[in-house]
């Protein structure tokens, strides 16, 4: 009786509904998605290849030496990280870390840009909060898989629908963090600066952001390695880097070469979440 009743009620046609609207956001938009596809997939391929023209030992030097005196003149991070890059030069993957590393760091730059004005509009409005939250529990619950889909219908394959795909899956944490640190301000320093007179952006700028400047830096970190975490998904839609390596390892049930560029995305995830943590800690 009961299946009957549910079997009553048509098929909604979500996947139907699902496709006519990417072909229509394809056809609509495609003025604006073929000029992003092509300046910034030239953007990407010419930070890569600047990368790659350096000298491998000039780029490890200069990280082994950023993370000496962030870490208080401490040896472990920089040994680490002159070790762990070696390594990796070592096994042939140097150009595939740069690609892998110029795919993290613009979808990062990328995900900070969008999720922090994000994060400061829902801190200041209730009703924005309301609805944007939904939308990133929409985000971080789909599976990212499911985001390659609409980034090679929009830009095709490559490096940018990598990045687009990476922008929506790693943007959440820093819009809920940048949200949440800025309601947790103490109410009277927000008092206090309003009794002197502070305009908005005086209040958001000096007082706000600076105070939630721990939370929103753990929330970047985190966007920074979920961006990370895209790597491998992205190669499946010919994102260059290690992640294509780990890829065509699998399909080739080469167990020794996933492992090694599985390694070199462990040592990379290490070297930037240590960074980054640093920083935030450093000032703090």
């Amino acid at each position: 009786m009961l299946n009957n009743m549910l079997d009553f009620i048509p098929e909604i046609a979500i996947a139907e509904g699902t496709e006519k609207l990417t072909d229509s956001i394809t056809e609509t938009f495609s003025f604006l998605f073929e000029p992003i596809k092509e300046h910034f997939g030239s953007l990407m391929e010419w930070t890569s290849e600047t990368l790659s023209v350096i000298p491998p030992v000039i780029i490890i030097i200069i990280v082994a030496l950023l993370a000496f005196f962030l870490t208080g003149k401490k040896f472990g991070l920089a040994a680490f990280s002159v070790v762990g890059l070696w390594l990796i030069y070592n096994q042939g993957l140097w150009e595939q870390l740069m690609s892998t590393f110029t795919l993290v760091l613009l979808s990062s730059i990328l995900s900070v840009i969008v999720g922090v004005p994000v994060g400061i509009l829902m801190s200041k409005s209730k009703i924005a909060e309301a609805i944007i939250t939904p939308i990133l529990d929409f985000m971080q619950t789909m599976p990212a898989f499911v985001y390659l889909i609409p980034a090679v219908a929009f830009f095709g394959i490559g490096m940018v629908p990598g990045v687009f795909a990476s922008l929506i899956f790693a943007t959440p944490p820093t819009v809920r963090f940048t949200n949440l640190g800025i309601r947790q301000v103490s109410r009277e320093l927000v008092e206090a600066s309003d009794a002197f007179g502070s305009t908005g952006s005086q209040k958001l700028f000096k007082v706000e952001l600076p105070m939630a400047k721990q939370t929103i830096m753990a929330g970047i970190n985190q966007t920074v390695m979920l961006a990370l975490s895209m790597v491998v998904i992205a190669s499946m839609i010919g994102a260059p880097g290690l992640g294509r390596e780990v890829l065509s390892a699998l399909q080739r049930a080469q167990v020794g070469s996933g492992f090694v560029a599985g390694i070199g995305i462990v040592i990379l995830a290490i070297i930037i979440d240590r960074f980054t943590q640093t920083a935030n800690s450093k000032k703090n």
